[in-house]
């Protein structure tokens, strides 16, 4: 039987709770180099560390735990991967005094990679959609999804960057893919100038090429690796810390339709890598709240409270030109419950952002149409149109609160009892040195 322990760590609400800096906090508490596998999303992620010295950076493809020595992050084949991005990634945390952060990485060679012009396509179709925008993140998730679901064959994944040829002829199929796509709304986009930039990568007929020798160079700086690899470091490393990206509130089949994310964000893709793997150490599956609830960009959202949104604004997290608001309400015990039920086996959780002055108001129901809501019934898995009725009621729903505790230590008891899952993680500032355990972290 393996002695590994692996905790996996996913966000139970609508992102933004905290994942980068709970990562950075549990891998210092090892006295072995971390291990970060990296199991959905790609490099939409905007995970903020600061380390206890002053750095700070956004992870946004590399482990939250790379500012430690020699750490590793390992990029799962559930990862979309933007190869230009990693580079200019890699360099930002050379720049920050990480030593060469690429020669500790491993990419599974069936990673999906986005191109530029998955990129471009989907800031164009989102510019396009007018007042009518879903607050995407403008990295190429869904473009890059939808193709490979569409013609996987023809999918750029991690194992192309080394054949320049190979990865030449996809890049062009993706880019006339996308052109043919997008016909019926280019003509329109001409005289916007947000899409200007967008509209000449995806006519630049020279960009495969230049893209294609990039990939090539770019392949002899990390490793590239098969399905063997994870099974054989999770064997051998004595924990393994599984980063989630976004929330579970986003996720593709869970959240609220259309305002999601082309990822399963709940703790699915982590199991299936640990079962695959005939993975037989402990496994904890940590779920992160913010201690009040946020939301970035567009979407329902039952207790916003702009009040609150100008009293805690958030340094690490504001208006953007594509995910565009962030947004700030109350705690919702409604919304934090089918996070909980949906995420694919919660353990324990972790509260953040205790340290920030919000009042403990805490929406116990909604009300809709005359009736009291107090828990959201699941649908039937990757049923679209179940969640997009759900989201139709969220969207008119009410909140209606109740005041919990004022205290740190009734509050949290407060939810343990409410969310009927132990808080063993308390994070109180940016640092790792502001956080804490609870309890002895849960683990079956």
């Amino acid at each position: 039987m393996s002695t590994s322990h692996a905790t996996i760590v996913a966000d139970l609400s609508f992102g933004d709770a905290g994942k980068g800096t709970i990562i950075d906090f549990l891998a210092r508490q090892d006295t072995t180099p971390p291990v970060v596998v990296r199991f959905n999303g790609g490099p939409q992620a905007a995970h903020n560390v600061v380390t206890p010295t002053g750095r700070h950076h956004t992870f946004s493809q590399f482990g939250s735990a790379s500012f430690l020595p020699d750490s590793r992050t390992h990029l799962s084949r559930f990862m979309l991967v933007n190869p230009l991005r990693l580079a200019r990634e890699a360099d930002e945390l050379t720049s920050l005094g990480v030593p060469r952060p690429e020669h500790g990485l491993t990419v599974d060679r069936r990673a999906l990679l986005i191109s530029p012009y998955h990129e471009a396509a989907n800031r164009l179709r989102e510019l396009a959609r007018g007042s009518g925008r879903h607050g995407s993140c403008g990295h190429g998730i869904g473009e890059t999804m939808a193709d490979w679901l569409e013609s996987p064959d023809e999918a750029l994944t991690a194992g192309d960057l080394a054949d320049t040829a190979v990865a030449t002829v996809k890049l062009e199929q993706a880019r006339n893919r996308k052109l043919a796509q997008l016909n019926g709304f280019l003509p329109g986009l001409q005289k916007v100038p947000a899409a200007a930039r967008d509209l000449a990568t995806l006519q630049d007929n020279r960009l495969s090429a230049v893209v294609a020798d990039f990939y090539t160079h770019f392949n002899l700086h990390i490793q590239v690796v098969g399905e063997d690899y994870l099974p054989h470091l999770l064997e051998t490393t004595p924990h393994v810390l599984f980063e989630g990206a976004q929330g579970v509130l986003l996720d593709e089949w869970r959240g609220f339709h259309p305002y999601t994310t082309w990822s399963t964000t709940t703790f699915r893709n982590a199991n299936t890598l640990l079962e695959e793997a005939g993975f037989s150490g402990q496994v904890t599956r940590l779920g992160l709240l913010r201690a009040y609830s946020t939301r970035h960009g567009a979407g329902p959202f039952v207790t916003e409270d702009p009040v609150l949104t100008e009293l805690v604004p958030d340094a690490h997290n504001q208006t953007n030109d594509w995910q565009r608001e962030f947004r700030v309400g109350h705690f919702d015990l409604v919304a934090a419950r089918y996070a909980i039920q949906v995420s694919e086996g919660a353990d324990s959780l972790a509260v953040t952002c205790l340290d920030r002055p919000v009042q403990r108001l805490v929406a116990t129901s909604y009300r809709h149409r005359g009736n009291v809501i107090e828990q959201l019934a699941p649908g039937p898995f990757q049923d679209l149109d179940y969640q997009a009725a759900m989201t139709e009621t969220l969207i008119t729903a009410t909140p209606a609160y109740l005041e919990a505790p004022p205290d740190q230590a009734g509050y949290l008891d407060y939810l343990e009892n409410h969310l009927d899952l132990p808080i063993t993680v308390t994070s109180h500032g940016p640092t790792a040195d502001h956080k804490c355990y609870r309890l002895a972290i849960a683990k079956r």
